[in-house]
């Protein structure tokens, strides 16, 4: 398939506006201005803005009446104003308070909903060059002082159209955001029964009023993959994921990993028969073997996975709780380490550390720590610690299918987290459910420059840059 491919294009911005909460409905649920507490863990995410973007074919035209731009975005904005009386969370905006900790006041200030147009078509988009394609372009960067969720609305020249979001990570994890979009998408397509009811209820991660931490072992524990920022030596950058100056350069790629080769990543690590190691876990494995390429002997290389610990804390709620519920878990080698250990021996050490924390002693424990610290601000020791240091984070469970809002299921969609800081990002998540895709992941990275030269040559086979050919062809 051969198509034009745009080197560059524009977006205009066409209009801005605020969407507040449905007034009638959220008077009916008596939302009141209120105050919103973060959590324990809330605390420990950094104030970063995680950016989401879906990409959508032009509607059939015959489906009436959402068959164009115009009439997209009325059913986006009108179910917006739907979605944040559930979620009203989103529509509020973070503030200080008295300790000087971030907690969210309530207040239905509302969303920032911005229109524009790109002239480009969507299968002219180069996807893979995420740095130059989406950033600042089809995922909006969040102005509003304090404020919790940017959205942008952006029609294609071929009538497409690519919704992008921007939110502040210490409001809401991506298991969180994924049940907002899900419940939007319901309501615009007037769906009788919401599959979600969000629950905002902290004391389900209070700390103990003994305040125990778990035992010394695990304070021990968590001290070796925590820590207050004031005690850190040598002293971080006022902001403990951004550094000035960078150097290297760091940049975003997308790409997308056939399911065989993930199928055959985890045969490899699961080659003694003895345990099966999952698929994240072996391609963990295998990108750390990739890492250690660009490292010199002696340095220290890091490998960490972020794990949501809602499953593990013994109460169906938690399935539906909205805010942070994750913890980094993470190991350190030396470089040669690496290089000397095969991928089943590698997916053998990745097992034992994410274990380590994927389990509920970990999470409560880890809420009765920061309430030890507490105003102080802590972080993960990998984000700020020199060395080579990448974490991955599952997003398996990204509902691309099931956001729908009426003219189609997503043709591709992909988070976005291009931080300034020391450490590198990866995110495998699943295709759409295409013919002929089902089972292969798409996988956005936020890497070192010289960390993707060796995933596009080493790791050719496996990272496939993400194409039109690929995207719009009905069969691999």
């Amino acid at each position: 398939m051969e198509v034009n491919r745009a080197e560059k294009y524009n977006v205009k911005i066409c209009r801005k506006e605020i969407i507040a909460a449905a007034a009638a409905e959220a008077e009916a649920k008596s939302l009141k201005e209120r105050f919103l507490s973060l959590s324990n863990i809330d605390l420990l995410i950094p104030h970063i803005d995680v950016g989401v973007f879906f990409c959508y074919r032009k509607p059939p035209p015959l489906l009436s009446p959402v068959n164009n731009f115009s009439s997209m975005v009325a059913k986006l904005k009108t179910s917006l104003a739907k979605a944040l009386v559930v979620f009203y969370p989103f529509a509020g905006e973070v503030v200080a308070n008295a300790a000087g900790e971030p907690e969210l006041l309530c207040n239905n200030r509302g969303v920032e909903f911005i229109e524009a147009y790109a002239d480009v078509r969507l299968d002219q988009l180069d996807f893979y060059d995420a740095d130059g394609t989406v950033e600042r372009k089809l995922v909006p960067k969040k102005e509003a002082e304090g404020g919790v969720l940017t959205l942008q609305a952006t029609e294609m020249k071929c009538g497409g159209m690519i919704l992008g979001c921007s939110f502040d990570h210490r409001i809401s994890d991506a298991y969180a955001f994924n049940m907002f979009v899900i419940t939007w998408a319901e309501m615009a397509t007037d769906a009788k029964e919401l599959s979600i009811s969000p629950i905002f209820d902290r004391s389900l991660l209070s700390f103990r009023q003994e305040n125990d931490v778990g035992s010394l072992e695990q304070a021990l524990k968590l001290d070796e993959i925590y820590v207050p920022v004031s005690s850190y030596s040598p002293p971080p950058p006022p902001s403990p994921l951004i550094i000035e100056n960078s150097d290297p350069p760091t940049i975003s790629r997308i790409y997308y990993i056939a399911a065989k080769e993930i199928n055959r990543l985890q045969s490899i690590a699961s080659s003694d028969g003895l345990c099966r190691r999952t698929k994240l876990e072996s391609f963990t494995a295998y990108l750390w073997k990739l890492i250690a390429r660009v490292g010199k002997s002696g340095q220290v290389c890091r490998m960490g996975v972020v794990v949501d610990g809602r499953r593990r804390l013994g109460s169906s709620e938690m399935n539906a709780y909205f805010g942070n519920v994750i913890s980094v878990s993470y190991s350190s080698l030396a470089v040669e380490e690496v290089e000397g250990m095969g991928i089943e021996e590698l997916a053998d050490v990745v097992h034992q550390f994410v274990a380590e924390v994927d389990r509920e002693e970990h999470f409560r424990g880890l809420v009765d720590w920061v309430e030890e610290h507490r105003p102080e601000v802590c972080v993960s020791k990998i984000y700020i610690e020199e060395g080579l240091s990448v974490v991955v984070s599952s997003g398996r469970r990204f509902p691309i299918a099931e956001v729908d809002f009426g003219w189609g299921k997503t043709m591709l969609g992909s988070y976005h987290f291009p931080w300034e800081g020391k450490g590198g990002y990866v995110m495998p998540m699943p295709m759409s459910g295409d013919k002929g895709k089902d089972g292969d992941w798409l996988v956005y990275v936020h890497l070192l420059a010289e960390i993707v030269e060796v995933l596009e040559t080493v790791g050719a086979g496996v990272f496939q840059p993400i194409t039109s050919d690929y995207l719009f062809s009905s069969q691999k």
